[in-house]
């Protein structure tokens, strides 16, 4: 690849110019985001193996009822699904990832766990209205959608909750939005993260302050030159966005909590809020 290819890739390109890769659907890549996730002393794919124990019982502490009817979308290898079923929930994981869908089947028939797992792109579920009690969806995924991707899984959403059903959610909010931008960096190995061959890695992000937006960029070049590039846009919110957004999609009650999870770092404690809205 030559030099000044390189330096058009990283310029900062238009709000929501799509990268040329997706990571979730690369059978290699994949592969290393669920060991990453499986990683209960990490907080990077999932969260801590402590963290997601006491989350997933903040949210069900916010339900009523003993025999909840549960969809968990993005539920990756099933860590939050199989606290759900534990407790005697009926639920239903859907994830992009054929790894991680697999490794969580296996998961659930070596535990003899009656959990229904979906390897689905959850923006394009189709499914009868009026069925769950609860709808998950965390570890900041809203966030990472489009604006329109995002109204399209809230109609959806409220289409499957049950009247009074709730859906939480949490997101990164827009506290101390400059300190999350990453500066550039580069990265070279014979294998790793992104290739199970030589690759180098140019890791960079970009503000849009008015939108509170951040692109995380990554262009990944391979020793042939064939270069990827992926993009992962990221969205913070004030309590007032989101409360707007989920009244333009109908729902009418809901309430944001900032002290859901431990103070780490900057992506975690009170800079993560968690919503539960109500149908």
């Amino acid at each position: 690849m030559k030099i000044k290819e390189i330096i058009e890739l990283s310029k900062k390109p238009e709000l929501y110019t799509k990268g040329t890769a997706v990571m979730w659907t690369d059978e290699h890549i994949s592969k290393q985001l669920l060991e990453v996730h499986l990683n209960a002393e990490m907080d990077l794919a999932s969260r801590k193996a402590v963290t997601i124990k006491s989350t997933a019982d903040w949210i069900l502490d916010q339900t009523k009822g003993n025999k909840l009817n549960i969809l968990d979308l993005g539920c990756g290898p099933g860590l939050y699904t199989e606290l759900y079923a534990e407790k005697g929930h009926s639920v239903t994981g859907v994830d992009f990832s054929a790894n991680s869908i697999k490794y969580a089947q296996k998961k659930a028939m070596d535990k003899n766990m009656n959990i229904n797992y979906l390897n689905k792109n959850y923006l394009e579920l189709e499914m009868e209205e009026n069925q769950f009690d609860l709808v998950t969806l965390i570890y900041t995924d809203f966030g990472v959608l489009l604006p329109y991707d995002r109204k399209k899984l809230l109609v959806f959403i409220k289409k499957v909750l049950k009247p009074g059903g709730i859906f939480i959610f949490d997101v990164l909010n827009d506290r101390g939005l400059e300190q999350k931008v990453s500066p550039k960096s580069w990265e070279t190995a014979e294998k790793g993260h992104w290739r199970n061959s030589p690759y180098l890695a140019l890791s960079e992000s970009f503000l849009y302050e008015k939108e509170k937006v951040i692109l995380y960029q990554h262009t990944i070049i391979d020793e042939s030159g064939k270069t990827d590039v992926y993009r992962f846009w990221t969205h913070f919110f004030s309590d007032s966005d989101l409360k707007i957004e989920l009244q333009n999609c109908g729902f009418k009650e809901f309430t944001f909590h900032n002290n859901v999870l431990p103070e780490t770092d900057i992506w975690n404690g009170k800079n993560v809020t968690f919503c539960v809205s109500l149908k």
